[in-house]
C-alpha cells in the first residue's frame, strides 16, 4: 500500500514537471549554506563556537514563474522561504515566504511593475556592486543601512524600467494600511544605476516610516526591522529612518575593485526615547580577485562613525576565500574583525562585525567561518 501511495504521488509531481516543462514557466530553486564559527568576544564571553547557517547566502527554496501573455507582456511571480539550516526553523519572523512573495506583469517597452513583499530598489541596484554579494560580513557593522538587506518590506508597489542606454530605474511605495493615518508605517524607495563596460555605478534614497504612535504602535512599519544590534538599538523608537547611498565597481581583467558611502538618518518625535537626531556614516572599500575560475579571494574595510544623538566609531577589516568544487557547490573561509569606541547611545560603544548581529560586549571582536554551501 505504501508503495502504491508513493508511485501515485511521483507520477503526479511527474506529470506537474512535465507541464511546467512544457510551458518554460516554473523553476524551483535554493541555496543550503552553512559552516562553522568561531567568534572571540560575544555576549561578554572571550570565545564562542557554533554552527552559523546562511554565512555567504541566506538558506533559502523557492519557486518561480512567468507566462507570455503576448505582445511583449508576461506575467509573473516569485515566492522564497528563509530558514535555518542548524535547526530548521524558519527565518524572517516565521514567514512561511518571508523572503520575497509577489507577483508582477513585465512589459519589454515599459518596464516590470510587482506587487508584495519585497527588496527596495536601493538593494536591488546597489548590492550587486558592493562586497555584500560575496557575504553580510563586508556589511557596516549591525548593518545600519540596509547594505545586507537586512530588511525587506511587505505591502510594496515597485516599477523597475527596461535598461535605456545601460540606465535602470527602479522606484517603490509600500502601503502602511492605517486607518485614519495614510503615512503611518510607509516606506517608500528610489535608485538608479549606470553600467558602462567595466564601471558600474548607482545611487538611491530610502525612507521608511516607523510607526504613528497615535494610531499604531512604534515599531509597526512595512519595513522589517533595522534595530538588529547594539550599533543602533538605541534608536529604535525613531519616528523616521531615511538612508541614502551611492556605490561603484570597475573591473580589471580578474581583478574587481568598489567603493560605497552612506549617510543614515534617525529621527525622533515626541514618543521617541531620544532627542536629537542620529545619523551614521559609512565608507567602505573592497578588491576581489579571481585567481582562477574556480578560486576567489576578497578583502575590504568600513569605515563607521555615528553622530548627533551619540559618538561611536568602528573600524572593520573584511577577508574571504572561495573555492567552486563544481558549478553548484563551494567551500569558503571568511573572516572580520571590528574594533569600535566611543557611545552608542546606550552606553560604551560594543564591536559588531557586519550584519552578523552578534554584540561583543566588548569594543573589539574577532570572526573567522569555515563552510560550505550548495545551490540548487
Amino acid at each position: 500500500m505504501k508503495r502504491q501511495v508513493i508511485s501515485t504521488i511521483a507520477l503526479g509531481i511527474a506529470a506537474y514537471a512535465t507541464g511546467a516543462h512544457a510551458q518554460n514557466s516554473v523553476t524551483l530553486y535554493g541555496v543550503v549554506d552553512t559552516g562553522i564559527a568561531y567568534i572571540h568576544n560575544s555576549g561578554g564571553n572571550s570565545t564562542q563556537v557554533k554552527m552559523s547557517s546562511g554565512n555567504l547566502s541566506g538558506n533559502q527554496w523557492g519557486v518561480k514563474g512567468s507566462e507570455d501573455l503576448g505582445g511583449g507582456l508576461t506575467a509573473n511571480f516569485q515566492l522564497e522561504n528563509g530558514f535555518d539550516l542548524g535547526s530548521g526553523q524558519l527565518q524572517n519572523n516565521g514567514r512561511e515566504f518571508g523572503r520575497l512573495a509577489f507577483v508582477g506583469l513585465t512589459s519589454t517597452s515599459y518596464g516590470a511593475l510587482t506587487l508584495g513583499r519585497q527588496y527596495d530598489p536601493v538593494t536591488d541596484l546597489l548590492q550587486p556592486i558592493t562586497a555584500d554579494s560575496y557575504s553580510g560580513i563586508f556589511a557596516p557593522p549591525g548593518d545600519i543601512d540596509n547594505y545586507d538587506d537586512s530588511a525587506r518590506f511587505d505591502n510594496a508597489v515597485k516599477w523597475t524600467s527596461p535598461t535605456w542606454g545601460g540606465v535602470t530605474v527602479e522606484t517603490m511605495y509600500a502601503l502602511g494600511g492605517v486607518a485614519g493615518s495614510v503615512g503611518s508605517g510607509q516606506t517608500w524607495s528610489a535608485a538608479a544605476a549606470y553600467t558602462a563596460g567595466a564601471l558600474s555605478v548607482a545611487g538611491g534614497f530610502l525612507h521608511v516610516d516607523n510607526g504613528n504612535t497615535v494610531l499604531s504602535t512604534r515599531g509597526t512599519s512595512t519595513s522589517d526591522s533595522f534595530f538588529n544590534s547594539s550599533v543602533n538599538s538605541a534608536y529604535a523608537s525613531s519616528r523616521s529612518i531615511n538612508v541614502g547611498r551611492v556605490g561603484a565597481q570597475y573591473v580589471i581583467g580578474s581583478v574587481t575593485a568598489g567603493a560605497a558611502y552612506s549617510y543614515s538618518l534617525y529621527s525622533p518625535d515626541a514618543s521617541s526615547t531620544f532627542t536629537g537626531s542620529e545619523h551614521f556614516q559609512n565608507g567602505s572599500v573592497f578588491a576581489s580577485w579571481m585567481i582562477n575560475p574556480a578560486f576567489q579571494l576578497i578583502g575590504g574595510y568600513n569605515y563607521t562613525k555615528s553622530g548627533g544623538n551619540s559618538s561611536a566609531t568602528y573600524h572593520q577589516a573584511d577577508v574571504g576565500l572561495d573555492y567552486l568544487l563544481s558549478k553548484r557547490t563551494d567551500v569558503y573561509l571568511a573572516g572580520a574583525y571590528t574594533h569600535a569606541n566611543g557611545q552608542n547611545g546606550a552606553g560604551e560603544a560594543q564591536a559588531v562585525i557586519g550584519s552578523y548581529d552578534v554584540d561583543a560586549g566588548a569594543q573589539s571582536q574577532l570572526l573567522a567561518i569555515v563552510g560550505l554551501r550548495h545551490k540548487f
